[in-house]
């Protein structure tokens, strides 16, 4: 790469160049990380066996307390380097749909537009507020937040699918016990090294007038679009910008992304009829169980990793779950994506 890097002909083809200068770029930081933990696991082994030499117990703690943090990072090298998918390093599109049940499942939406904002944001990465439509008491019906930053569909894929929250209602006067379901949908950005065409006759646009906060102009023109694409019945919508033409340009960008992502999820299925058969798990075809009564616990229904402090999760603590079921994945056990709420 670096010698197809150094002939000056490479830039006759500006996106073959780009994405060769990416892919390039990447594997050096891979290799450059690989090096880094590979010198610092020998820099603290000696400091320990000099510690023990030296009975100086002082060193020998640090240099533990190292290798410990050392770990960590290698662990999570190691499930980056699943992400290895054609689209995995892209941006990505999250959107949240709740589900029958009124109130309670649109602020069961709202709960999780907020923790997949909060775990953006303890990743470092960029979160943009594309649509949002507000429940008619409280919470939502549907949002679709825009997340930016390095592997971030790689990192999220594996959320797609249906999430059951069952909790003592506080819009129920009789304290009683709620399921609810909502579900999560989420789809790459198609960069410039993607080329989706999209025929025009086979879609309608339609605008409305944006709800939720943001102002006079937001609320009293029909500023956002919604652009429905007829053969494969996907819908999407943007109301972000003040602009029409702006929302307009934002939404084609979004049903690329989304018709990408169809054609991904064939491609992989093609390849693992195993996988396949697995995207239906039963009843509400839910991914994962949040239950807040009458016990405490947040369970994921394709890998058995469980968390009994459903407050750090719903706060954006979702690391675990998500390298579990990038492992998963990656060994064959396939992905429950449905739009199904159950």
């Amino acid at each position: 790469m670096n010698n197809k890097a150094e002939d000056p002909s490479l830039w006759n083809d500006a996106a073959e160049a780009q994405k060769l200068m990416r892919e390039r770029q990447q594997l050096d930081d891979n290799i450059s990380a690989l090096r880094r933990l590979e010198q610092q696991l020998n820099e603290n082994i000696e400091l320990i066996e000099l510690g023990e030499e030296e009975d100086d117990s002082a060193i020998v703690t640090e240099a533990e307390e190292a290798l410990r943090q050392l770990r960590g990072e290698a662990a999570k090298k190691q499930v980056e380097a699943m992400l290895s998918g054609e689209a995995d390093q892209n941006d990505t599109y999250l959107e949240v749909h709740s589900g029958a049940g009124g109130t309670e499942s649109q602020d069961w939406a709202n709960m999780l537009l907020r923790m997949y904002s909060r775990w953006a944001e303890r990743q470092g990465y960029k979160v943009e507020l594309l649509e949002i439509q507000d429940g008619e008491e409280a919470g939502i019906k549907s949002a679709t937040l825009l997340v930016k930053g390095h592997n971030a569909y790689g990192w999220l894929k594996t959320e797609s699918g249906v999430h059951r929250l069952v909790r003592i209602s506080p819009y129920d006067s009789n304290a009683r016990r709620h399921t609810s379901f909502s579900s999560i949908w989420v789809y790459p950005v198609v960069d410039e090294s993607i080329q989706i065409d999209v025929n025009e006759s086979d879609c309608r646009i339609d605008t409305y007038r944006s709800s939720g906060a943001g102002g006079q102009h937001v609320n009293t023109t029909d500023s956002a679009v919604r652009i429905t694409h007829m053969p494969s019945g996907i819908v999407v919508q943007c109301q972000q910008e003040r602009s029409q033409h702006k929302n307009r340009a934002k939404a084609w960008d979004m049903l690329r992304a989304r018709l990408y992502e169809a054609e991904l999820k064939k491609r992989e299925e093609a390849a693992s009829a195993e996988a396949a058969s697995k995207t239906d798990i039963g009843w509400g075809h839910q991914i994962r169980s949040y239950v807040l009564q009458p016990y405490q616990l947040v369970k994921d229904l394709r890998t058995g990793v469980e968390s009994t402090s459903p407050g750090d999760v719903l706060d954006g603590e979702l690391n675990e779950f998500m390298e579990a079921a990038l492992a998963h994945r990656v060994s064959g056990g396939g992905d429950a994506v449905t739009d199904d709420l159950g």
